[in-house]
């Protein structure tokens, strides 16, 4: 627990928050700046800056919420042709409260919301990078 951190006060009920659900693991509430109606963020109980501070079955459990909330979103009369699941671990990959949560959102044609890539996206690299690229990712798995 850490005491300055918002997500914090929320899971331990000092800051107010409208909880969908909540468990041992984790606790699901809605988004105070939705992307679009039904928008749920889902924070493991135990402050975790980042994803590596995290027990693997803690991670596993917050996407198998991911996957619940995504089917019980179709399920209700809000607005959902689709799920996009969001989790940003780190301030370049653009995390703003550093503790990891992971963003549960309804999707509808037309929304407005989309991901903008960079300038050079459209340029395919060469196998002989990506396989060296594969490469240092594996040994630094081992």
């Amino acid at each position: 627990m850490s005491p300055s951190c918002i997500f914090c006060q929320i899971v331990s009920g000092a800051a107010p928050a409208s909880i969908v659900y909540r468990d041992e693991l984790c606790t699901c509430f809605m988004d105070i700046q939705p992307v679009n109606a039904g928008h749920v963020l889902i924070v493991p109980n135990r402050h975790a800056t980042n994803l590596q501070e995290m027990p693997e079955e803690t991670v596993a459990h917050l996407f198998r919420m991911a996957q619940r909330l995504g089917a019980a979103l179709r399920r209700t009369d809000l607005r959902c042709e689709g799920v996009n699941l969001s989790l940003a671990d780190g301030e370049a990959a653009g995390q703003e409260v550093f503790h990891v949560h992971l963003h549960v959102f309804p999707r509808y044609r037309g929304d407005g919301f989309g991901l903008r890539f960079g300038p050079n996206y459209t340029t395919k690299p060469p196998r002989d990078q990506l396989d060296a690229a594969a490469a240092r990712i594996a040994a630094a798995m081992q």
